[in-house]
C-alpha cells in the first residue's frame, strides 16, 4: 500500500477508535473558508487563550500538572532545549569545557534577568538544577550526576561515569534562588500574573512574542479539557492520541506531530521458552511490518525502526535499518537453519513433533497496543508460528512481567534524549524483565555513554546493530506526540517533546 493511502486507513482507523471514547477529531485538510486574517490588537488577544490548572500549582519542578508544566518554557529559560532531532541547543549556557576523562562539566551563562529584574547567576542555575535532581520529575534522567556546584561565574557539574550527550539532560527550567511559591520568577519570555481579569501570561519587554498578553483558562478533569476545546475556549492542547484512555476532541482542528522518545517494542524471554534461542528472536523481529503499524494502527502518530534509536537522531543509520527491517525470506532462513519445519498443516515443528508455540501478553487497558499485539501475532502465524495474545490488566501484566511468564510482552517506556537504554538492557535495569546479560554488550552501552560528537554517532551505530544481532528486545516504533490547534488560528507551529511552543517567535496568530 502507498504511504499516502496508509496515511488515510490510519486517519480512518483513529476516527473510529476516538469514537468510542468521545467525538472523533477532525483531520484537518482542504477547506473552502478562507483563513481568518489577523484581527485588532484587543480581539487577537481575546481569541487565543490557554488552558491551565491553579490548582495543581505552577512550580516547573516540584509540580505535577502536565497542563501547568507545558505553560513553563513561556515562564523559564534552561541551560539548553532539546531539538526535534534530540540535539541540545544553547539557551542560558554561552559555552562548555568538559575534562579529559568526561566527568566534570564546566558551564559558562549568557546574559539574562529574572523578570522582576535582577540578574541571573550560576548560583540559581546550580540551584535548580541541584533541586531538580532531588524532584521526582527529573530525578531519574539526572541520577548519573555526582554534584552541581556554582564557581564565580561558572557552573560545575561531575558525573558519576561520563555521559557525552550530558546537554540533552539539562533542558531543566531555571528558576530564581530562595523562590518557595508554587509560581517562582523566570527569565523567560512571559511572566505569570493574576489580577481582576484572571490568570495570565504577560509579556516581557522587548520580547520577541506574537501576543502581549496570552490568558488562561482554568480546567479540571479531562472532560472540561475536551469542553474547552471544543467550545473554543481554549486555543491549544497538547496531546498523546495513542494513549491510554486518550480523550476525544471535536470541530475543527489541527493536528501537528512531533517526535517523542517513547519506545514501543516487543520484550523477549531470554531465560525460558523458544526465545531463547537467537535466530528465534531475530525472526521475529524480522517478521513485522512495522509501516503498517506505524501507518494503520497507530494512524500515522510515530516513527516506525526496527532500531533501538530514534530516525530523527544522528545516531540512525538507514542502512542498518534497512538490514533489520521486513524480510520473511531472511525470518524463514533463520528458522530452518535452527530446524525448525513446516508440517502438513502449515506449523513449525523440529525432533519429535515440538512446535514453536509463543506467548504474547499485552497490557488490554490500551487499545493500541492490543492491536499492534494481534498484528505481531498475525506477521508471526505467516511464518508458522502459533501465537497467543494474551490480554491482561495492568496489575496482571506487570506481574506476569516480574514473573518472567511470557515469551513476548508489547512494551512501552520512555527513554531519555540521551537514548540510554540501560534500564531495558542493563545488568540491574528496571525493565531488563526478560534477563538479558551480555558483557560485551554493556560494554559497548558504556563506550557510547561516553562519547560526544561524531564518536558519539559511531559508536550509537555499532551499538545499535549489536542489539538487533542478539534481539533481546525488538523495537517497533517511537511514539509521536500531537498538538492540536484550532482551525485556521495558529501557523508556524514546530513543537518538540519538552516544548510545544518552540520557536514562538516565528508563530502567527490570527
Amino acid at each position: 500500500m502507498k504511504k499516502k493511502q496508509r496515511g488515510l486507513a490510519g486517519a480512518l482507523c483513529l476516527a473510529l477508535l476516538l469514537s468510542a471514547c468521545g467525538a472523533p477529531a477532525e483531520e484537518a485538510g482542504p477547506s473552502e473558508t478562507p483563513r481568518p486574517t489577523a484581527a485588532a490588537k484587543g480581539e487577537e488577544e481575546a481569541g487565543f487563550a490557554l488552558p491551565c490548572y491553579p490548582a495543581g500549582g505552577f512550580h516547573p519542578v516540584t509540580g505535577s500538572n502536565r497542563l501547568n508544566l507545558t505553560l513553563a518554557p513561556l515562564i523559564y529559560q534552561r541551560l539548553f532545549f532539546v531539538d526535534r532531532s534530540f540535539q541540545a541547543v544553547n539557551e542560558l549556557c554561552e559555552s562548555y569545557v568538559v575534562s579529559e576523562d568526561g566527568l566534570v562539566w564546566t558551564f559558562w551563562l549568557a546574559p539574562a534577568e529574572f523578570s522582576d529584574g535582577t540578574p541571573l547567576t550560576a548560583r540559581e542555575v546550580a540551584g535548580s538544577l541541584n533541586s531538580a535532581r532531588e524532584s521526582e520529575r527529573y530525578a531519574g534522567r539526572l541520577g548519573g550526576i555526582k554534584n552541581v556546584v556554582a564557581e564565580g561565574e561558572t557552573v560545575v557539574v561531575t558525573l558519576n561515569q561520563p555521559n557525552g550527550a550530558l546537554p540533552v539532560l539539562l533542558d531543566i527550567p531555571i528558576l530564581k534562588e530562595g523562590e518557595t511559591a508554587d509560581r517562582p520568577l523566570g527569565s523567560g519570555p512571559y511572566i505569570l500574573t493574576e489580577d481582576e481579569q484572571g490568570l495570565a501570561l504577560e509579556a516581557r519587554p522587548g520580547a520577541e512574542v506574537p501576543l502581549e498578553r496570552i490568558p488562561l483558562r482554568p480546567v479540571g478533569a479531562g472532560d472540561d479539557l475536551v469542553y474547552a476545546f471544543d467550545a473554543r475556549e481554549i486555543s491549544l492542547v497538547d496531546t498523546d492520541l495513542t494513549g491510554t484512555n486518550v480523550l476525544g476532541y471535536s470541530g475543527r482542528l489541527e493536528t501537528t506531530d512531533y517526535p517523542t522518545t517513547t519506545l514501543l517494542y516487543l520484550g523477549c524471554n531470554l531465560r525460558s521458552g523458544p526465545c531463547r534461542e537467537t535466530g528465534v528472536r531475530q525472526a521475529v523481529g524480522l517478521a513485522l511490518d512495522r509501516e503498517v503499524m506505524e501507518g494503520r494502527i497507530l494512524a500515522g502518530h510515530g516513527s516506525a525502526t526496527p532500531l533501538m534509536v530514534h530516525p530523527a537522531s544522528p545516531g540512525y543509520e538507514p542502512a542498518l535499518a534497512k538490514e533489520w527491517d521486513q524480510d520473511m525470506g531472511r525470518a524463514e532462513a533463520l528458522l530452518t537453519e535452527a530446524g525448525w519445519i513446516l508440517d502438513e498443516e502449515g506449523a513449525l515443528v523440529r525432533g519429535r513433533g515440538e512446535q514453536l508455540e509463543l506467548r504474547l501478553v499485552v497490557n488490554q487497558d490500551n487499545t493500541f497496543k492490543a492491536a499492534l499485539a494481534e498484528e505481531t501475532a498475525s506477521s508471526l502465524r505467516e511464518l508458522g508460528i502459533q501465537v497467543t495474545v494474551e490480554r491482561l490488566a495492568w496489575e496482571e501484566f506487570t506481574a506476569a512481567l516480574e514473573k518472567g511468564d511470557f515469551d513476548l510482552y508489547l512494551g512501552e517506556t520512555a527513554l531519555t534524549p540521551d537514548f540510554d537504554l540501560s534500564a531495558l538492557l542493563g545488568e540491574r535495569g528496571s525493565l531488563n524483565y526478560g534477563g538479558f546479560a551480555d558483557e560485551e554488550t554493556w560494554e559497548q552501552m558504556r563506550i557510547c555513554q561516553a562519547a560526544q560528537g561524531e564518536e558519539r554517532v559511531t559508536t550509537t551505530v555499532n551499538l545499535c546493530a549489536g542489539i538487533a544481532e542478539l534481539a533481546p528486545v525488538i523495537p517497533l516504533c517511537f511514539k509521536n506526540g500531537s498538538l492540536l490547534t484550532q482551525w485556521g488560528q495558529v501557523s508556524g507551529v514546530l513543537p518538540t517533546q519538552r516544548d510545544v511552543f518552540a520557536g514562538l517567535e516565528n508563530w502567527r496568530i490570527f
